[in-house]
């Protein structure tokens, strides 16, 4: 395994089976990042989601998927183009992956593909312990989601934003209050049967606790674009509390709980997570002018 990448590892003081697999994920994904700028990916895209607020701003709990939003709507954008880049880099400082494209059931603008790599492969490289080694299957495999949408809802800011690791980059980010948007309405829209994305609610007090405002402007343009509030209605700070009121009066904590548990590091951290505790973060909600 290429030096850099052992010495990135170094930082993250691993113990866990979990934390051996968080850390790898990580560091393929900042290398994946490395190679999709190299490809001038950035100047078509920008990148946003959960990684994006751990790797580039610094949130404290792990995330699986690089999710990017072109920066204009074109149904002829083709993420294929990139994955050879992003195969090469990762080649370049040690990992052995295989970069494909998701086959589509369905017609959707969200562009998918799979970075794959044999974790105890991978374990063994960096020397993990033996107990580690032992507990990990052969056939267990690191998987990272690589989304890209051909057709974002727009009215969103960028920035650039400068990344040192395993080398200096850029990446085209969407800005901090463009990021609350889009976890706003995540976490209004989001939720498959009885699975609560606690990640998302987690993240929501991050931005609560830094004190984020909202780009509304952007927020508006999310929640418009996929169905979820009509266009002759208003959208303002009262609006938006009302909607998280709402949402948090049917929130199934221990089902949130479960959720983040595997990505947080200690787990006391939620220990103070209530309905009560949402409701108030809600009330401390800002909003950004719309730009």
């Amino acid at each position: 395994m290429e030096k850099t990448i052992r010495a990135m590892l170094d930082n993250y003081q691993c113990q866990t089976d979990n934390d051996f697999e968080n850390a790898l994920k990580e560091i393929m994904q900042q290398v994946a990042l490395v190679g999709l700028w190299r490809a001038k990916f950035f100047e078509h895209a920008a990148f946003y989601g959960g990684t994006a607020l751990r790797i580039l701003y610094q949130l404290d709990r792990y995330s699986e998927d690089l999710d990017f939003s072109l920066l204009t709507k074109d149904t002829g954008f083709n993420l294929a183009s990139y994955l050879n880049a992003i195969e090469s880099e990762l080649e370049a400082f040690g990992f052995t992956t295989s970069v494909s494209m998701k086959e589509k059931s369905n017609q959707s603008a969200i562009q998918s593909a799979f970075l794959k790599a044999n974790t105890l492969e991978h374990l063994i490289r960096i020397e993990a312990p033996a107990e580690i080694l032992q507990r990990s299957h052969g056939r267990s495999l690191l998987k990272i989601k690589l989304e890209v949408d051909t057709t974002p809802p727009l009215e969103f800011s960028t920035e650039q934003v400068a990344v040192f690791q395993p080398i200096p980059f850029w990446v085209k980010s969407f800005t901090l209050p463009s990021l609350f948007a889009g976890k706003i309405c995540a976490v209004l829209l989001r939720q498959w049967q009885k699975r609560v994305k606690g990640r998302d609610w987690y993240d929501f007090l991050w931005f609560i606790q830094r004190g984020v405002p909202v780009d509304l402007k952007h927020l508006e343009q999310r929640l418009r674009d996929y169905g979820f509030y009509e266009a002759d209605q208003s959208l303002g700070t009262d609006e938006v509390k009302q909607l998280l009121h709402a949402r948090i009066d049917e929130l199934d904590i221990e089902l949130a709980k479960e959720d983040i548990i595997k990505f947080i590091r200690p787990p006391s951290s939620i220990e103070a997570w209530s309905r009560a505790l949402f409701h108030a973060a809600t009330d401390r909600l800002k909003m950004e002018e719309k730009h």
